[in-house]
């Protein structure tokens, strides 16, 4: 079987599980600052999603005074860390390596089998959609100040992990089901389970019938694209080649209009992208678009490349038929 894109990016899915997700159990240690749901609330996982870290820069006992010397060194050095990994890997570490987004992946694979039709959103409806991610960003940001503060119960130092769906199911697959039980120890405790409870049954809901449903609100995809100026990794469109076919949109798990519909200049990269290339797998005109990183082309639209390997995106094409004329 031919290597392509796809078959590429699942493998390195697949790999990143492992690592995320069991790598400290085999000495993997990468890190507090992962720009993707490598969950610390999974034992013996490869690394800590950098939300955490982000959230409790600012936590209980993190005044200005305790924040000086080692602890503010460490926190800045973790920010760089994140920066540079963004910068050098752009949104890959949304489409590529992130274990909730694999998770997700399964969900919509187990649709397909099912033959249940994946519900599109419509244009008016993810224009609604699209501030939450940064709504939930600033929730994260500006909650654990209040706790340093003694405004807030201690128990809101970690406000988006204590709603977050990756906390309750990814610990599933190393056994653990606790964060699926409500916890009694007081009511901030209780109300936070129970959110958790009722945010992670939508979600379940969610990403069966819409591919990555979790991505739409993900304030760690908002976080990535605040830097977008920073990274090395884009994808463009060369307008001047392209038919207007399209296939990008059909293919796109995130159903993203822009890059069919952009007619005025080479970016294409919104902020819904996770920069997973299969629209520039399925496009048919050569060179239209092209995932680069830096100068340099990582790969480019074949009329050769999709007419041999579009049909390995029909399961995700069906899924927008007929949506591209919502736009």
């Amino acid at each position: 079987m031919a290597l392509t894109v796809t078959s590429l990016r699942t493998v390195t899915q697949y790999l990143s599980f492992i690592v995320f997700m069991y790598g400290g159990r085999f000495g993997v240690k990468l890190g507090s600052a992962i720009p993707c749901f490598a969950c610390p609330y999974v034992r013996g996982c490869g690394g800590q999603c950098y939300l955490m870290g982000l959230q409790g820069v600012f936590g209980v006992g993190m005044s200005f005074e305790a924040m000086r010397g080692a602890p503010l060194a460490a926190a800045l050095g973790w920010l760089l860390v994140f920066i540079i990994l963004v910068a050098a890997l752009g949104k890959t570490w949304c489409g590529w390596l992130c274990p909730f987004g694999l998770f997700q992946d399964w969900f919509s694979l187990l649709r397909r089998k099912l033959g249940v039709r994946e519900r599109i959103l419509t244009e008016k409806t993810k224009r609604a959609l699209a501030p939450i991610k940064y709504i939930l960003l600033a929730y994260l940001l500006v909650l654990p100040p209040l706790v340093t503060a003694k405004i807030l119960h201690q128990d809101f130092n970690l406000p988006f992990c204590n709603i977050c769906p990756g906390k309750s199911l990814l610990p599933l697959f190393e056994g653990n089901p606790q964060y699926l039980a409500l916890n009694l120890s007081n009511a901030v405790t209780l109300t936070f389970s129970a959110l958790l409870l009722i945010v992670t049954g939508v979600m379940l809901i969610g990403i069966f019938f819409k591919d990555r449903f979790f991505c739409v609100f993900c304030p760690l995809l908002a976080l990535i694209h605040l830097a977008k100026p920073l990274t090395f990794l884009r994808l463009s469109k060369n307008v001047d080649v392209c038919t207007g076919c399209g296939n990008c949109r059909r293919v796109c798990i995130m159903d993203i209009a822009e890059v069919s519909a952009e007619r005025g200049g080479p970016d294409v990269q919104t902020g819904e992208c996770l920069d997973c290339a299969r629209c520039a797998e399925s496009c048919t005109a050569n060179g239209a678009l092209s995932l680069k990183w830096l100068r340099f082309n990582l790969f480019s639209s074949s009329r050769l490349y999709a007419s041999r390997n579009l049909s390995r995106n029909t399961a995700g094409a069906s899924k927008n038929a007929g949506s591209a004329g919502k736009s």
